[in-house]
């Protein structure tokens, strides 16, 4: 009875019986997720198995925390955490607010016909792969390049090794990921400022304030929620420093300062003779850090006053 009474407050609370429809509708979604999200996380045992192929990951022996005890004596592996932590942190301080500056911009602009142009010229770069904008970048920047091309022929200065220095190159992953993203991103910051009341702005322009002010005033206070939760969102992805584009635009000459933990899983697990359960505890090592520093932005914000992800 006692299981029966906690089913039927479950219902009741949850206004299952008001909403079955929805519930039901929402069937496909929960079958879609365990299948392919929930059942394949018990392959994160790889991690602590000596994997064989004929044994299958049931039957590999058992062999506790060996793998990560190796990892964590490599130096290599540090060398790329490094720089995953150095890619990521970069990409937040260059690449977070152009999103938002882009979002304010558009908005402020009293032509929406011009504006609705702009944001589908922003937006369009994000449809395009990273295979394709890999291969036009390593074209246009190369040494015989387009861009070295005009330097020395019209400018008469030479050659600058853009995809051959680390510095530059870390330079150039984040502001070829602004030029393919920022007008897509912004798109959320766009629908934040669009739900802000007008009469707040009406009336901080009774008060005499001038275009910057409502800006800072009005717009920014009313797009922090979106803000906070996007920041969150970034942080708990930290240790994902953009496999697909390092992946297309590197260079052995840069790869000791661009190799990220990523496409280190990816040589060691398709370019040297594979070891699954390795490249496993990599990525469960990965996925680790990434949950911290999901909880951790997420108090953090709560500390500043701002809104959490969850209560």
């Amino acid at each position: 009875m006692k299981i029966r009474d906690n089913v039927d407050r479950f219902i009741k609370e949850n206004k299952i019986d008001q909403n079955w429809l929805l519930y039901i509708l929402f069937i496909p979604v929960f079958i879609y997720y365990l299948i392919f999200s929930y059942i394949p996380m018990y392959g994160a045992t790889l991690a602590f198995k000596e994997f064989h192929v004929g044994k299958g990951i049931l039957g590999s022996p058992w062999i506790g925390f060996d793998k990560f005890r190796l990892l964590f004596s490599l130096e290599y592996f540090w060398t790329v955490f490094k720089n995953t932590i150095i890619i990521s942190f970069g990409r937040i301080l260059f690449e977070f607010p152009i999103p938002i500056l882009l979002a304010i911009m558009l908005s402020e602009l009293n032509s929406d016909r011009y504006a609705k142009t702009l944001q589908t010229i922003y937006t369009f770069p994000h449809f395009l792969s990273w295979v394709i904008v890999g291969g036009i970048v390593k074209n246009f920047l190369r040494s015989d390049g387009f861009v070295n091309n005009v330097l020395v022929y019209a400018f008469n200065i030479e050659p600058i090794p853009f995809l051959s220095s680390p510095d530059r190159f870390r330079l150039l992953l984040y502001a070829t990921s602004v030029w393919k993203s920022a007008g897509w991103s912004s798109i959320i910051y766009l629908a934040a400022i669009t739900g802000i009341d007008e009469q707040l702005y009406e009336a901080a322009t009774i008060d005499g304030a001038n275009r910057m002010q409502k800006i800072i005033y009005v717009t920014m206070p009313g797009i922090a929620t979106t803000i906070a939760f996007m920041l969150i969102l970034k942080l708990s992805n930290i240790m994902n420093a953009g496999f697909s584009q390092i992946f297309n635009m590197t260079n052995p000459i840069v790869n000791e300062k661009i190799d990220i933990i990523d496409t280190y899983i990816y040589d060691i697990t398709f370019k040297k003779v594979p070891d699954y359960s390795f490249s496993t505890a990599v990525g469960l090592f990965k996925s680790v850090i990434n949950v911290a520093m999901l909880i951790l932005a997420d108090k953090v914000i709560k500390k500043l006053g701002g809104k959490g992800i969850y209560s």
